[in-house]
């Protein structure tokens, strides 16, 4: 089913606006891909921090544990 874009018009005077299947489809990606880059710099962080932290113990003699 390849919906095109369509609108839908309420008595209360609001009007919505959908998108067709192709648009939501590209937006889904986009959040997916927005979403999933967003994890790996969280995770780029942590790591950097733990290697940060890591260092720290090396110079006040605490090992690597």
């Amino acid at each position: 089913m390849n919906k095109e874009r369509y609108k839908e018009e309420y008595e209360e005077g609001s009007d919505l606006l959908w998108p067709s299947d192709k648009e939501d489809k590209i937006t889904r990606q986009f959040y997916k891909d927005l979403s999933n880059l967003t994890k790996n710099i969280n995770y780029s962080k942590k790591k950097n921090l733990k290697l940060f932290e890591q260092v720290v113990r090396i110079i006040k003699g605490k090992g690597w544990g």
